[in-house]
Formats: structure tokens, C-alpha cells, sequence
């Protein structure tokens, strides 16, 4: 069943990319792990400043990411980053790591008017709310898993596999919370963000900075 398995971080980049606002020209990717996302990001935008706590993952990244990938080992919540120059704070399973709304807070801070915070992460199982969603993505996971694993045995791209680093990287085996969770406290915090789950067992929070006026 292992061959089946693929990584669904990867699976959300290109939704992730695609929150990107119009004009980014200098991006935070908080938790950056070992690269992958950094690197996609830095073909699309000028600057990249990439983040993360484990030693070992921002090795790897400084080896994978190009020259306008600037790889911090430090974490988000206290290193001295400058509050109003990113277009965009990005963030793929790494804010279940963290309090909720201090981090919200931080990451607005770090915007620029306009600018955008969409972030990827992992919500707490919810049953009695998501029953439907979770017997979907069971079964999607397992046909896209034997589909993705095909297609690696007959071509050249990775189809999702996971990347041989995701055992170094830090995981959070039961996330504090849910999707409603997160959407009520965020909403407290940042007024007209909007949380959705995604069927893989990822929720997406979208939220522009308004312009002052």
C-alpha cells in the first residue's frame, strides 16, 4: 500500500500558487521544509524569503532553492523579519504547529496593504461535520494514489511522490483544530478571511490585507 501513498503538500501547490496576488514581487514561505515550495515560488516571483525551524530541512533548502531563495533558520514568531514588505505570506502545513492567533496576527503584520496570506494546513478529524468529505478523500486517495503511481512506472515526472525528506521534517500527529475551528477564531482576528477544507485532509485560509485608505 506504501506505493499508493503521495504527498499531498505538493498536491496543493499549485492551488497555493494560485493565490498569489497580481504584482508579487517578494514573498515569505513560512515553514519551508526542504525547498520544494520556495523553489516553485521563485520562478514565479522576484524575492523568496524562506523560514523554518529544523536545521536539517533549511540545509536541504539552501542546496534546492535558486539564488533568490534567502533561507532563514529561525522561527517565524520571534526572528526580527520586516513587518509590511511582503506581497504575499504563504505557508503549506506549518500553522497547526503554532497558536493560532498570534500567528495570524504576525503573518497580517508582515503584509503590505493588498498583500495576501494564504496558507495550507492541517485541521483536526471533525466526523459529525465532514463525514462526507472524509469517505470521499479515503477513496479519491487510494484511486489517485494507483493512478499517480502508474504514471511514475511509465514516465519521467514524480507524480506526487514524496520526497525523501519528509521523514526529517516535524509533524503533528493530531492538530488542535478543526476546520470550524479555525475559520471561527480566525475570523475574530482577521476580519473577511475565508477558511474552506480541502478534500485531503487540508483546510486553505485566504485573506487580503485591506488599503488604507
Amino acid at each position: 500500500m506504501i506505493v499508493l501513498d503521495w504527498d499531498h503538500n505538493v498536491y496543493y501547490h499549485r492551488l497555493l500558487l494560485d493565490q498569489l496576488p497580481p504584482r508579487c514581487h517578494r514573498v515569505l514561505d513560512i515553514g519551508c521544509g526542504a525547498g520544494l515550495f520556495a523553489a516553485r515560488l521563485a520562478s514565479r516571483v522576484d524575492e523568496v524569503d524562506a523560514i523554518d525551524r529544523s536545521p536539517a530541512m533549511i540545509q536541504i533548502a539552501r542546496e534546492r532553492t535558486p539564488d533568490n531563495v534567502n533561507c532563514v533558520l529561525a522561527d517565524v514568531m520571534t526572528y526580527p523579519l520586516p513587518d509590511g514588505e511582503y506581497d504575499a505570506v504563504v505557508s503549506i502545513s506549518a500553522l497547526h504547529h503554532m497558536p493560532l492567533n498570534k500567528a495570524l496576527l504576525r503573518f497580517a503584520a508582515l503584509l503590505r496593504p493588498g498583500g495576501v496570506l494564504a496558507v495550507v494546513a492541517l485541521p483536526r478529524g471533525d466526523v459529525r461535520h465532514e463525514l462526507p468529505t472524509e469517505l470521499v478523500a479515503a477513496l479519491g486517495h487510494r484511486v489517485l494514489g494507483a493512478a499517480f503511481a502508474t504514471a511514475r512506472s511509465v514516465g519521467s515526472h514524480n507524480w506526487f511522490a514524496k520526497d525523501v525528506t519528509r521523514a526529517a521534517m516535524p509533524v503533528v500527529m493530531d492538530p488542535p483544530l478543526t476546520t470550524r475551528e479555525v475559520a471561527d477564531q480566525a475570523s475574530a482576528v482577521l476580519p473577511g478571511v475565508r477558511v474552506r477544507r480541502l478534500l485531503f485532509w487540508r483546510y486553505l485560509l485566504h485573506w487580503q490585507k485591506p488599503v488604507e485608505e
